[in-house]
């Protein structure tokens, strides 16, 4: 009985990730119609696991962070899709799971390979046996810390990381095939975008065909790196990535808090607000992600768009994001404003609108930015637009 109510649960799943348009190739569909996903996570209720967003079997740290995850199926869905997994395809993953490698074998099939790796011994033998249970034990599963391949199993054709990376080590592009393609969520400027670049024969720049949200547990290891975060209050704070040299009047930024904040609206359309905060971001002066936990929503102390996130323009005492409100008139019934704190509130807030309506003007699409990468190999000079200086090489955005 269970067997078929998961059967029908997985139909069920697969058929909601077609209608939501993130599967749209028969081959993962097909892939995710066929694996057992309640293999890797014993114990779970059945309507738990085939649901589409949600994650399962989290690992915690001591401080209670998660350090691992089998992730939710939408996002699962995304990266096979971004990937262009094929038949007969070498595949290496990064952060293992066993799931989304039991995905991979079933496209890759039985003349091509899978290999999946992890840091953590115990999540190592989570995957082995969820495999097992499967029926996928032709997996290569490896202990090792991801930041250098594995470079036994080379070249691969595409490596896919299920893990957040702030940076691209130079083991992943030496095991890359010369026209490979790299699936991983990249870390840069206080958010994490999920990145599928491509690169040519006989040239070192990866350049991403396509890029997406989406929110993974950071990478451990050698590949690890921390992001700045600079607490206004205790519910309040902004972050920063990790190689950012911005500094802060916190005292007057906690005082501007307090003060009656100034609103304006741009008559421009809130949507696709992923690509706007990528845009502010990397278009213009370095902003910080103000964050706050729900108790500051709740206190009216700011704007409910702040609880997942928002980029921040921050002049001295003053900072301004953006905020939203319904308006009929646009074309999603939403518009897009501004709410400023501090002395320099009309200044900052409409600084920052002229970038919102700057992006609805000329950028207002998906995947209006170029996004590349430069490892140390290639030459950088003379290169225009936003980029971020990482530890083995150069990110790179530009628009138009």
């Amino acid at each position: 009985m269970q067997v078929d109510d998961a059967s029908t649960l997985r139909q069920a799943m697969v058929a909601t990730l077609r209608d939501e348009g993130l599967i749209t190739t028969d081959s993962v569909a097909a892939a995710m119609n066929a694996v057992p996903r309640h293999d890797f996570a014993p114990g779970e209720p059945l309507e738990k696991v085939y649901q589409t967003s949600t994650t399962l079997v989290p690992k915690l740290d001591a401080q209670g962070r998660q350090t691992s995850v089998v992730s939710a199926a939408h996002i699962q869905a995304i990266q096979l899709e971004q990937a262009e997994v094929r038949p007969g395809m070498n595949v290496l993953e990064i952060g293992s799971g066993g799931y989304n490698a039991a995905l991979i074998a079933e496209i890759v099939g039985p003349a091509g390979s899978v290999t999946t790796v992890d840091i953590d011994a115990d999540i190592v033998d989570r995957a082995r046996a969820g495999l097992r249970r499967a029926g996928y034990e032709q997996v290569n599963v490896v202990l090792a810390d991801a930041e250098h391949g594995v470079a036994q199993h080379a070249p691969y054709d595409r490596i896919i990381v299920t893990v957040g990376a702030w940076d691209i080590p130079p083991a992943w592009l030496d095991q890359l095939t010369p026209d490979g393609r790299i699936v991983v969520p990249l870390r840069f400027a206080g958010i994490t975008r999920l990145i599928a670049f491509d690169r040519a024969p006989d040239d070192p720049v990866l350049t991403a065909v396509n890029y997406r949200l989406g929110s993974f547990v950071p990478m451990q290891g050698d590949g690890s790196a921390n992001e700045q975060l600079i607490a206004i209050t205790p519910d309040v704070g902004l972050r920063l990535d990790q190689n950012s040299r911005l500094t802060f009047d916190v005292p007057a930024l906690r005082k501007a808090l307090n003060t009656t904040p100034a609103e304006s609206w741009s008559g421009t359309p809130f949507d696709m607000p992923d690509e706007l905060e990528l845009f502010l971001l990397t278009s213009g002066p370095e902003l910080p992600m103000l964050h706050a936990a729900q108790a500051a929503v709740d206190q009216g102390v700011v704007n409910r768009t702040v609880r997942i996130g928002t980029p921040a323009l921050v002049r001295g005492g003053t900072f301004a994001y953006r905020i939203k409100r319904e308006n009929p008139q646009t074309v999603s019934g939403f518009e897009t404003g501004v709410i400023a704190h501090g002395p320099e509130a009309e200044q900052v807030g409409s600084e920052l609108l002229a970038m919102i309506r700057a992006w609805a003007g000329g950028c207002y699409r998906r995947g209006a930015a170029r996004i590349t990468y430069h490892p140390k190999t290639a030459a950088t000079s003379g290169l225009a637009g936003w980029h971020s200086t990482k530890r083995h090489g150069l990110l790179a955005v530009a628009w138009s």
